[in-house]
């Protein structure tokens, strides 16, 4: 781990973290659409996407959802969890020729030198993980990322932001607690609604969160160099942020 790593991030290289994370994966609200809105910014450019980086790709299902709309292309999914790639190269076998795993930690700036080498990108993906850096390296990172991709490149983030209301973030747990609690009666399981509650309130990688408003992260997109730069899509603490590096003849 670098000096710029948070120490609570280290609870992502335990199993037991990650089988969580991804117990609660499904009771995301309006996961699939966040990914469609994803889908609908990349299939605005004139070609399709060649190449691509899953930037903590976690289980890897933006990569499957790019895979299936571009199932030519060819990606690098990077995690610094060695058991989230273990799902992800589980879940992604079958094009284990296009794809390479890394366990790469962007805490570190030499991040941005293992990945120039297959550059540059069609499109930089990133989905839940960024926000665990601090402020200034999260802008370090979208500098890097501006540097990967190719003119008319999309970088596309599904986050975790700072809400300006606390409601946003009582409303997101309630939804994300009763979705886990559906999904536990519809399996035939044991647990009551407080219980999970309890599970997802106190979980250890909670602290982990350095949440940061949407409209700075824009902002820091803007001022990078980045165009068409908004939040297309947001829900309680959620969002998707896009931006685009410019074509050359811009």
């Amino acid at each position: 781990m670098s000096d710029t790593t948070p120490v609570t991030a280290e609870v992502w290289k335990q199993a037991a973290i990650v089988e969580r994370f991804l117990s609660f994966h499904a009771a995301i609200p309006l996961a699939r659409e966040q990914i469609g809105v994803m889908l609908t910014l990349l299939a605005t450019r004139p070609e399709p996407v060649r190449s691509f980086i899953d930037l903590g790709c976690g289980d890897g299902i933006l990569g499957a959802a790019l895979l299936d709309a571009y199932p030519e292309s060819r990606g690098v999914l990077a995690d610094f969890s060695e058991p989230m790639l273990e799902q992800a190269r589980f879940q992604l076998k079958e094009f284990e020729q296009q794809l390479q795993f890394m366990n790469m930690d962007y805490a570190d700036p030499a991040w941005v030198s293992a990945m120039r080498d297959d550059g540059p990108f069609d499109a930089v993906v990133s989905r839940y993980s960024i926000h665990h850096q601090p402020d200034e390296r999260k802008r370090a990172i979208y500098e890097d990322i501006f540097g990967l991709l190719a003119p008319g490149g999309w970088f596309i983030n599904i986050e975790h932001i700072l809400p300006s209301a606390s409601l946003a973030t009582e409303l997101l747990n309630d939804h994300i607690i009763d979705g886990r609690y559906a999904i536990e009666l519809q399996n035939g399981g044991s647990k009551t609604r407080q219980e999970i509650a309890d599970i997802f309130l106190k979980r250890p990688d909670r602290e982990a969160n350095l949440l940061t408003p949407v409209e700075t992260q824009c902002d820091w997109l803007r001022k990078i160099g980045f165009e068409q730069v908004d939040c297309y899509f947001r829900i309680y603490e959620l969002a998707v942020i896009g931006g685009r590096r410019p074509n050359r003849q811009s």
